[in-house]
């Protein structure tokens, strides 16, 4: 049996969590757009082309925020090829993925799409073959209410209200060799974020961070004055050497040391330089992901099948972005239909992946601030540190509700999480999800071999977490 425990104060606030690190990310990459959530023709589709199975799967995780349209496609994206008549549209020749583009869905299906979804829309300027007209038109396209020609096109292609799209990237992924250098896009993008808050100074800006100190700093330092957030990618996968499945659950626990770096990194930038603005981490693109398809053979890219192994990864890096609350205010799954994604979709039906389950614990049972709960557990070692079997993150409510949401990593043993702070006679339910092994995973065949399940227990001061299980519990708090 595997011991861990946790102690709740209410008054160890760490502070309000962000809705918006619940988000998610579609690309033209693959099946994600075409054949995920746009199928026009299909008799699963909506008289716009959305697919409404997916759209009721997307509904139910509650995504408070979709970033669009990449990624490493958006490099060579230019907007206008996407807008107008949808049979007028001219067909290009995507770079980034090696496919044609059709531009059957641009910014005014995207748009529809988050309204019928219930999201807010998160647009990335292409900051690759784009230029800054073409950036400042696009926000005009979508935010003017027919001052300028821009919007007037749009209000022409009958949309009349302006879309008010408050979030907007400055690039993706711009670094690495034959790319820009740090000082080169710092540069580009205070340029860019000037020009943009001069058009519409309501935006929220997401500079393009390197996940490095060297070339976070530089972007900070440079355009500070100008941006919200700076982001940060992270993709788990397994170490070459070691345990390939211990290897891989530790990174969601190994992952928060650049969040806290980062963190600290931006706080340094804002006293060094004296920015009064605040700046917060976007983690707007992270998933499990190493798995390759080959391409030629399935005519598909970057499906993954994720098991039960790949959801507590996902359990625990949440847990992971609970716990630095105060510094990341936005994240966004990469991605959410076909492609790396909780949703999977075939021309008559679709299934929903073991990840899509700790995504819609989170979104159905979480508090609204995040604790600094102390948590002790049984370790194991990997990637040089010591990580816990036991993983923990605490939120509650303002009606006096914790919600403890404990990732039980190991692969055959139980464990035992006492639990200090609750009500003395707090009776619990745990939302718990599971599967035979950490190899189950669904399919269209057995689509519930991993699914999340509900249980009542009388004391929940202690409480089993079986092997291989992802859980919260939900108690009154003392």
């Amino acid at each position: 049996m595997i011991k861990a425990s946790v102690r709740i104060d209410p008054a160890r606030r760490i502070g309000p969590i962000d809705p918006n690190i619940y988000g998610q990310f579609i690309e033209h990459l693959g099946r994600c757009i075409y054949g995920g959530v746009y199928e026009p023709g299909s008799p699963l589709a909506d008289e716009r082309g959305f697919r409404t199975d997916v759209l009721d799967a997307v509904r139910r995780l509650r995504v408070p925020v979709l970033r669009w349209p990449g990624g490493n496609f958006v490099s060579g994206y230019h907007w206008q090829d996407g807008v107008g008549p949808a049979d007028a549209r001219p067909a290009r020749r995507d770079t980034a993925w090696r496919k044609f583009e059709s531009n059957r869905f641009g910014t005014d299906e995207f748009i529809d799409y988050c309204r019928a979804a219930g999201t807010e829309p998160y647009i990335c300027f292409n900051m690759g073959t784009g230029t800054m007209d073409e950036a400042q038109a696009w926000l005009e396209y979508c935010n003017g209410a027919g001052e300028t020609a821009w919007s007037q096109l749009r209000i022409r292609n009958g949309h009349a209200e302006p879309y008010g799209v408050r979030y907007w990237g400055l690039g993706n992924e711009v670094y690495g060799p034959g790319c820009k250098s740090a000082a080169n896009y710092a540069e580009q993008a205070r340029e860019y974020a000037k020009f943009t808050r001069w058009t519409d100074r309501d935006v929220r800006l997401i500079a393009c961070g390197g996940g490095e100190p060297e070339w976070d700093w530089e972007v900070l330092k440079t355009a500070g004055h100008f941006i919200d957030y700076i982001s940060y990618h992270d993709y788990f996968r397994p170490d070459a050497a070691g345990d390939p499945y211990e290897t891989l659950v530790s990174r969601a626990w190994t992952g928060g040391r650049y969040l806290r770096d980062l963190w600290g990194l931006i706080e340094a930038a804002r006293h060094r330089y004296e920015i009064r603005r605040e700046i917060r981490i976007c983690v707007d693109e992270w998933n499990v992901f190493y798995r390759r398809n080959d391409f030629a053979k399935f005519g598909t890219l970057h499906e993954e099948q994720y098991d039960l192994a790949d959801a507590l990864c996902v359990a625990a890096y949440l847990n992971t972005l609970v716990r630095n609350a105060r510094g990341v205010g936005m994240a966004n799954m990469a991605q959410m239909v076909n492609v790396i994604a909780p949703i999977f979709t075939s021309p008559d039906s679709i299934f929903l992946q073991t990840i899509y389950y700790p995504l819609l614990m989170h979104a159905e049972h979480r508090g609204g601030v995040a604790l600094d709960a102390p948590a002790e557990s049984d370790t194991f070692s990997a990637r040089g540190q010591d990580v816990p079997w036991v993983d923990v993150s605490v939120t509650h409510d303002d009606a006096g509700t914790a919600f403890v949401h404990a990732v039980n990593l190991h692969r055959s043993h139980s464990a035992s999480l006492e639990i200090v702070g609750l009500a003395s006679d707090a009776d619990a339910t745990v939302y718990e999800i599971n599967g035979p092994n950490i190899d189950s995973a669904n399919s269209f065949r057995h689509p519930d071999t991993v699914s999340m399940g509900v249980r009542q227990i009388r004391n929940a001061r202690s409480v089993e977490l079986p092997p291989h299980s992802a859980s919260t519990i939900v108690a009154r708090l003392a």
